[in-house]
């Protein structure tokens, strides 16, 4: 009977060294009968004794041993968490059962809850310092993009305009000087719009034409008195006398659609710099910092400080605490496939600044159609408008010109109206040049930041001090209860109760690429959107950046937690399978006593 009883024993010990701890107060009694026996019958020795005997001693041997191993050295975990800054005080001396703890499994441990606090807080830090290391080639692509071609269009604007205004003056002379104000509030709108006025391209540009016919009409009629009244009736012909030819309808084609392309596409890069500065910056759930503390430091109540987390366990860990950012990635890629869209338009040929270097030639060649053909267009004028009243004064009296000085032709490079201007334009050739490969390099980044956010957590794991380098079947990492290879629970590491509502910041920048994406597609026909109620959302005007500030699109709102949320990660001790089974007895076993 003795003998069955420790060959049982045997068995089970050898499953565990916990088992073989646990139920040393048995061995020893069961040794201290088989010396009893020995001595009663050592006279008679049979070879069922011998063998007895012998499994006897390998049970002796073998107690010592695994309490040995499985013992956990509170003192080494001491050193370790003095290593990472930490006051060793709160170290408990010896091992505890760790029934107590809420974050790591429920398991002999040398942690206590207030080094699972001090825990939770640092992986808290940890987790914002990843997200930000992760995430910051992604938000300096954006800014510094931003930044560039920002820069470049409003250049661009101040160069064209300085070009003109010395053309005109030396084409030109005194009449221009007399009329500068038009050439002036066309480029003061066109900046406007550009830094996110409420302008309309096409109605200004009308307006531009109009004034300035009324102007040359004047300069080109002076011996007659033109009242406000005349010049209105002649606006209401502009049309059909078309005084300018064609260059009006082709420029404001042109003008418009290159700078719809430019100042959406600068918006469009200023909501993508402020969505990955607010999404990088969301904060952890209470059951991510659990599932994070629990992957990072908990390994150290175990004294296996050395090891790393699973590889397959970070993913599994990530993919709960990034599942707000991944809830951004459909609307995100359909953003970065508009803003794809639009730097085609960079690059075509009414690209803006293919638009406007050369626009002081064009509006003087509308000027020299105009004069060309000065007479019948006062004709046509006289016969829809009347004849207006003499002023009684000669055009040389009043020291107006028959016409403007000098005739203008298209010039070239070496003939430029002064060096000064020259070397701008020059200049600015070379920066866009350089503005050429910077859309290029833009188009490349975009792509690549496509699923940006659906893939963090691979490029979370790939950190060096993350987790471990082998894949999904290795062993020698730390796997959230001990050493060995993850193997996926059921439900996700994550247990967050309010998992299937992203984050109220997340909504929000859902919402600020939706209305972006709709405003670059567009764009890119040439369509503008201004939001009327941008104005009324944005808590100010922009910062001297060349678009409307992107809060017009992204509201700030406070996230607002659920009030059920409990404050404390989500650690609840996982059930152990044998318990599992043997609860779901228990539970069969009484429904079938009341079916009975």
């Amino acid at each position: 009977m003795v003998f069955q009883e420790v060959t049982s024993f045997w068995r089970e010990s050898s499953s565990t060294n916990a088992k073989c701890l646990e139920d040393s107060a048995r061995v020893s009694s069961l040794i201290h009968s088989i010396t009893r026996i020995y001595r009663g019958i050592k006279q008679q020795i049979s070879p069922e004794l011998v063998m007895f005997a012998a499994l006897c001693a390998l049970l002796v041997l073998r107690v010592p041993v695994a309490a040995d191993l499985s013992a956990l050295n509170c003192s080494q975990v001491k050193d370790a968490f003095t290593a990472l800054g930490f006051i060793p005080d709160s170290v408990p001396t010896e091992e505890t059962s760790g029934v107590n703890l809420r974050v790591c499994a429920p398991q002999r441990s040398c942690c206590n809850t207030e080094m699972e606090e001090i825990f939770s807080r640092r992986s808290s830090r940890d987790f914002e310092k990843l997200m930000e290391d992760t995430s910051e080639e992604l938000r300096n692509a954006f800014v510094s993009g931003h930044k560039r071609f920002d820069d470049f269009f409003l250049e661009l604007l101040e160069n064209t305009e300085r070009s003109l205004n010395e053309m005109f003056l030396r084409t030109y002379g005194k009449p221009y000087l007399q009329n500068v104000e038009v050439f002036q509030g066309l480029f003061s709108e066109l900046k406007r719009y550009y830094t996110g006025g409420n302008v309309n391209l096409e109605e200004m540009l009308n307006d531009f034409w109009t004034r300035l016919l009324e102007r040359m009409f004047q300069l080109l009629n002076s011996q007659y008195l033109i009242t406000e009244d005349y010049l209105e009736c002649i606006s209401k012909y502009m049309e059909q006398l078309k005084p300018f030819g064609d260059v009006p309808k082709k420029l404001k084609s042109q003008v418009t659609r290159a700078f719809i392309a430019a100042r959406t596409f600068v918006q469009g890069l200023a909501v993508g710099r402020d969505v990955a500065n607010r999404v990088s910056e969301v904060s952890m759930s209470p059951a991510c910092v659990g599932s994070f503390t629990r992957m990072l430091y908990c390994s150290q109540c175990r004294g296996l400080s050395t090891l790393k987390p699973c590889s397959a366990y970070c993913l599994d860990v990530m993919k709960g605490c990034a599942a707000d950012q991944a809830d951004l990635d459909p609307e995100w890629s359909r953003y970065i496939d508009a803003m794809l869209l639009v730097t085609e338009r960079l690059e075509g040929p009414f690209n803006i600044e293919s638009v406007m270097e050369p626009i002081d030639v064009k509006i003087s060649e509308a000027i020299m159609n105009m004069q060309e053909n000065s007479m019948q267009l006062s004709y046509q004028v006289f016969q829809g408008c009347g004849q207006p009243k003499p002023s009684g004064m000669s055009r040389s009296a009043r020291g107006v010109p028959d016409t403007f000085s000098g005739r203008f032709s298209p010039y070239s490079p070496e003939e430029l109206p002064t060096a000064s201007a020259g070397s701008r334009l020059d200049r600015l050739r070379i920066v866009w040049r350089v503005m050429q490969h910077s859309v290029t390099d833009m188009k490349e980044k975009l792509k690549q930041f496509r699923k940006f956010w659906s893939s963090l957590p691979v490029s979370v794991c790939q950190e060096e001090d993350v987790a471990s380098t082998g894949g999904a079947d290795d062993e020698r990492c730390w796997n959230g209860r001990e050493q060995g290879r993850f193997v996926p629970e059921v439900q996700t590491a994550v247990n967050d109760p309010d998992a299937s509502r992203p984050d109220a910041v997340i909504r929000q920048q859902i919402m600020a690429l939706r209305v972006m994406s709709n405003k670059l597609k567009n764009a890119y026909d040439g369509n503008d959107l201004y939001f009327q109620d941008s104005n009324e959302e944005s808590s100010g005007s922009g910062s001297g950046s060349g678009v409307t500030d992107s809060d017009s699109f992204v509201t700030d709102a406070p996230v607002q937690e659920p009030e059920n949320r409990e404050e404390e990660s989500s650690a609840s001790p996982s059930v152990r399978p044998d318990v599992l089974l043997l609860l779901l007895s228990f539970s069969a076993l009484a429904a079938s006593d009341r079916r009975r």
